[in-house]
């Protein structure tokens, strides 16, 4: 009987122990679910500021509205890490000398330092959206105010370079994109910015070897183009779509080497006119009261900013407004080449804010510093706009 009892104290004393060991094991789970929302209030500034998903919705003391979740697709102009490490000759962007402006080392970006994303996000009063491919090691509170999908040698259509062209980046968003809690229903998704420099054009010219081939080009890009703003609106909810217009394309020192960095190529100029008259055509058609789609101007500045002349101050031109400050010794050569024994195949200016381009066709930092200056302004009326 005893052992009976014994036994019995014992089954009683393990079963008030191992409640007591759940009920601390439960007080301590919600002692770390607490401190993780208040981790992740504090990463994303609070529910009434981040909207929990990268809506549009709440306020903030700058504008009267929340900074909105930016979503960015595109290619290299807007590019800030998507394109893997393929090795250097073909993807120069990881290694020596890009990066060194910022941020001090190759990181991905198609430039000396900053590119076109991070300037449209600055205008925007947000951090720069981390890139698809580096999302794993960003703060979840910054992933939620957006993401950049922009990846090197895109084009609206397929390229022949491999790469994810707008309409999969924007599926790969879709895709990602996490449902909008019970608090954020009613907002929008953001704003969108989408950047098109050219790839689809170059594809065609090169697989004809003729410009006049990649002006032929231009109905079908511009009509896709169409379709995927129109997917950002309707399908992806996107309160605020930024389109790119094409820079002067003949103005790149791509054109330029051969006529000693003196001039600009015409007939690439008029093809980036044309591609940008028949864009302008569709938004006026998609959105006359120009709330919605942003049509922003790249070729106007640049075409300025590379004609030193045509600069309205001296604090605005550029020493070297089309030789580029990373010159690759042969005209099939490029930035960062190297040959067999590891030796430079290319040029390295002393100061890359004295020149507009950084290689054959990308902007060095100061460039597109220079560029957003005119844009800003009307990124920052755009987005305060209903």
């Amino acid at each position: 009987m005893e052992h009976t009892n014994h036994r019995r104290r014992r089954q009683a004393f393990a079963t008030v122990s191992a409640t007591t060991t759940l009920l601390l094991l439960l007080l301590c789970l919600a002692a770390l679910t607490t401190a993780e929302a208040l981790r992740e209030h504090r990463d994303e500034g609070g529910a009434s500021s981040s909207g929990g998903s990268g809506s549009g919705c709440g306020s903030n003391a700058a504008g009267g509205k929340q900074s909105p979740a930016v979503w960015v697709f595109g290619d290299s102009y807007a590019d800030t890490g998507n394109l893997g490490d393929l090795g250097r000759e073909l993807t120069r962007e990881w290694y020596d000398p890009y990066g060194t402006t910022f941020p001090g080392r190759p990181a991905g970006r198609f430039s000396d330092g900053r590119v076109l994303t991070d300037f449209i996000a600055s205008a925007m009063g947000v951090p720069t959206p981390v890139a698809y491919k580096l999302r794993r090691g960003a703060a979840r509170g910054l992933v939620a105010r957006g993401m950049n999908f922009a990846v090197g040698g895109a084009g609206v259509l397929d390229t022949g370079n491999f790469q994810r062209n707008i309409g999969e980046q924007i599926d790969l968003f879709q895709a990602q994109r996490p449902p909008s809690p019970p608090s954020a229903r009613g907002c929008d998704a953001g704003v969108a910015v989408v950047v098109v420099s050219g790839n689809d054009y170059s594809y065609a010219a090169d697989k004809d070897n003729s410009t006049s081939a990649a002006i032929a080009y231009i109905p079908a890009v511009v009509r896709q183009l169409r379709e995927q703003l129109l997917r950002l609106r309707d399908e992806a909810g996107m309160r605020k779509v930024v389109v790119t217009n094409l820079h002067p394309m003949g103005c790149t020192p791509l054109f330029t080497r051969a006529l000693n960095y003196t001039a600009c190529d015409p007939l690439a100029n008029a093809g980036a006119a044309q591609h940008n008259a028949a864009l302008q055509s569709v938004l006026a058609a998609l959105d006359p009261a120009n709330r919605t789609f942003l049509l922003l101007d790249l070729n106007t500045p640049f075409a300025a900013l590379v004609d030193g002349a045509a600069a309205a101050t001296a604090e605005e031109r550029f020493a070297e407004p089309r030789r580029p400050c990373c010159e690759s010794f042969s005209a099939d050569g490029h930035c960062g080449q190297q040959d067999d024994s590891g030796r430079r195949q290319y040029r390295l200016c002393s100061d890359p804010s004295k020149h507009f381009y950084w290689d054959d066709v990308h902007p060095t930092q100061a460039a597109w510093a220079a560029v957003s200056r005119t844009f800003r302004p009307m990124i920052q009326e755009f987005l305060l706009s209903t």
